[in-house]
């Protein structure tokens, strides 16, 4: 385990996230998008006042930037870092009580498909990843949370003695094949992974996991929600995801089902 010095102010930041308001707020930009104030406002379920002091605050703490639009200012998370913490934390968190039936749908949604930054998270993300190991694109490792191995299977993490997921030379074949190009001049580690607070397995992140989820879309095989990270499959994603990946959606509410070698 990485030795936790006594030069960072852990206290300060936990109070920030402490706050429901503040917290929603983070979640909302969870996916990476830039939002305006107001809609962070209804987010967290707070007058717009009191939004702007919650929001100045994540700006001077740097877990957000700001960027002005005419007369709007939008704000969105300061990096994939802070995304990672965030789903860090909801891996620990306890989960929250459904208080209403749009509450529940909500939670389904988002364990089923939904984005983590800039990349695919929930059961189709962790099946996904399933199916890249199971297909030889991805090599290294199981896809699976090992908790009982402390220090070879961090939260979120591509650095040496962390699981070393690497793009296979007939991976990186078989995408360009199915027109999924990859960037080879992004200075971004091109595979990097997540432990999925909702599955408690790894999904793909770094570059190939950005490049995915925009190709996903692009495709038209994947929808994202104006309001939510939740990911709406389309009925040719379904098609397209069991054809290339033998990955199968439930059609009644887009929940992954085991994938397939």
């Amino acid at each position: 385990m990485a030795h936790l010095g006594g030069d960072t102010d852990i206290a300060s930041l936990a109070a920030l996230l402490a706050d429901q308001g503040r917290a929603r707020v983070l979640l909302a930009l969870g996916d990476g998008r830039a939002l305006a104030a107001s809609t962070l406002a209804a987010e967290a379920g707070v007058a717009a006042s009191t939004a702007s002091v919650h929001l100045a605050k994540l700006v001077d703490a740097d877990l957000l930037s700001v960027e002005a639009h005419g007369r709007h200012r939008y704000y969105r998370l300061s990096g994939p870092q802070v995304a990672e913490l965030l789903e860090a934390l909801a891996h620990l968190a306890p989960v929250a009580p459904v208080r209403s039936l749009r509450q529940g749908t909500q939670a389904r949604a988002l364990r089923a498909a939904r984005s983590c930054y800039d990349h695919l998270a929930g059961r189709l993300g962790t099946d996904l990843m399933a199916a890249l190991l199971a297909k030889d694109v991805l090599s290294g490792g199981d896809g699976l949370f090992h908790p009982e191995q402390p220090g070879n299977d961090r939260l979120s993490a591509a650095r040496h003695g962390d699981v070393e997921y690497r793009l296979t030379e007939h991976g990186a074949s078989a995408l360009r094949d199915l027109g999924l190009e990859l960037s080879v001049t992004t200075h971004r580690p091109m595979v990097r992974y997540c432990v999925d607070w909702s599955e408690q397995r790894h999904h793909l992140a770094g570059a190939l996991g950005a490049a995915l989820l925009s190709w996903l879309v692009d495709l038209g095989w994947v929808r994202r929600s104006p309001t939510s990270r939740a990911l709406q499959v389309t009925d040719a994603g379904r098609a397209g995801l069991t054809a290339n990946f033998g990955v199968e959606l439930d059609c009644a509410d887009d929940s992954p089902a085991s994938a397939s070698g």
